[in-house]
């Protein structure tokens, strides 16, 4: 912990402090967790401890620098005498004014009494003003040198990220170790029973076929070049930063990876053949036309799988549209839990969410996700709704690696960020199991 009275070293550790605080949030939400682990809780504990300690250390420092810069005033107006000489007088409002004058107080004593004092020093104020900023201002050249910026470094704005929704929605297991695929084995076609026409004849003899349904292993991996006196003089830890936001954004690929990618034995939800395809073509799209078709994705995964669907999830913007929606007497037709007219198509959560869950519609719960594509269709303004049972699509994640590596680098004065994970996506095993709602009813809305 720094126990240095210097109020700079002091205001970049705490900086730091921060940042490695954040750091460890960070991480877990980059790997889909909602809550630390005990080392993590630990860690989060003693920065906590560490920031508080530093902002008191921070507040002794700053008032120790105001009494000596009063001193210092002091000592400098008085002679080797001990006599006061001034050299310039003060300002008529100034913040180390003992007497109590402000500009406010004196504005209001002359609104509402005619103070001639008052009076007085707002006129000797105004004069001042015209004196002392005639010739100088906050342009550099011109006396700008004297007001820098101030850069909050520890308060920087990072990179906003939409997150790993959908990917959180289907079966999670650990990706085995020594292989680059994995392959069920699927019975295709069953056997049969019927009714035996006659006694001592033969019964029904359907044969059995099988085959099998493959993912293979994908690598999905990033990395950035910092130097090495970025690492040395910023006042935050920017490789932990950068990591951090290279995590982030591999949690967003997954997402995507799991969402449209179209490659054999790697396809996303949204590439699956065999689904069941819901068709919404409209011109001028409703939400009270949409409904239907919502109700024929949720029909189709039960009749398909015999088993109901339990998740709906869509782009941020179909959501907002339908929220927007009203009755023909101008009644919104989602309402938030809690406040369920007889005519309300969904409920939503309260609360306005930039991904996650948001509400229910057709007895789910509705999912956004910002990685949805909003490009599709012939007019390449479509986005898709999927309904599906997300228990019967499993993706398989490896543990996400975050290294930096100096010697690689090391002729440049460099440090190579690189994270990298290994996935697997089983979307093919039960097709049925997915419907999704396409067309032109899907087109951009208006609001």
């Amino acid at each position: 912990m720094i126990r240095s009275t210097s109020l700079p070293h002091l205001r970049a550790a705490r900086a730091q402090a921060k940042a490695d605080l954040g750091t460890i949030v960070e991480t877990a939400e980059a790997a889909g967790r909602d809550k630390l682990s005990a080392a993590e809780q630990t860690a989060f504990e003693a920065k906590r401890s560490e920031i508080a300690s530093l902002d008191r250390q921070i507040e002794d420092a700053e008032e120790n620098e105001r009494r000596a810069a009063t001193a210092g005033a002091i000592h400098a107006r008085a002679g080797a005498t001990g006599r006061v000489s001034i050299t310039s007088e003060p300002t008529t409002y100034r913040k180390d004014d003992m007497t109590g004058h402000s500009w406010v107080r004196d504005m209001a004593a002359v609104s509402m009494r005619s103070d001639p004092a008052a009076a007085e020093r707002l006129y000797r104020n105004t004069r001042e003003v015209q004196t002392e900023t005639r010739a100088l201002s906050t342009t550099d050249g011109a006396g700008g040198e004297f007001v820098p910026p101030l850069w909050l470094v520890n308060e920087y704005i990072d990179l906003a990220r939409a997150g790993r929704p959908t990917a959180n929605l289907v079966r999670l297991a650990q990706l085995p170790s020594g292989t680059d695929s994995i392959s069920l084995p699927r019975i295709a076609t069953g056997t049969a029973t019927a009714e035996q026409t006659t006694q001592n004849t033969a019964v029904q003899n359907t044969d059995a076929t099988t085959n099998s349904v493959t993912a293979n292993v994908a690598t999905i991996a990033g990395q950035q070049v910092i130097a090495q006196q970025l690492i040395d003089q910023s006042p935050i830890n920017m490789d932990q930063e950068l990591l951090a936001d290279l995590l982030a954004d591999l949690a967003v690929k997954i997402d995507v990876f799991v969402l449209t990618n179209n490659a054999t034995n790697k396809k996303g939800l949204l590439s699956v053949s065999g689904t069941n395809a819901i068709t919404y073509t409209d011109a001028s799209p409703t939400v009270g036309e949409l409904w239907p078709k919502l109700a024929d994705g949720v029909r189709q995964v039960f009749e398909g799988r015999f088993m109901p669907a339990d998740v709906m999830v869509m782009h941020p913007r179909r959501w907002a549209w339908m929220t927007s929606a009203v009755d023909s007497q101008g009644r919104p037709l989602v309402l938030p839990v809690g406040n369920v007219p007889v005519n309300v198509l969904a409920t939503s959560v309260g609360s306005i969410q930039p991904t996650g869950l948001v509400g229910y519609c057709q007895g789910l719960p509705v999912f956004v996700d910002a990685n949805m594509p909003t490009n599709l269709g012939a007019g390449t303004n479509e986005d898709r709704i999927i309904i599906m049972r997300g228990a019967d699509t499993t993706l398989y994640e490896g543990v996400p690696r975050a290294e930096a590596f100096r010697e690689t680098k090391a002729d440049q004065l460099s440090v190579l960020l690189r994270v990298y994970n290994y996935v697997a996506l089983q979307s093919e095993r039960r097709p049925k199991t997915i419907s999704i709602v396409a067309g032109t009813g899907l087109i951009t809305p208006t609001f």
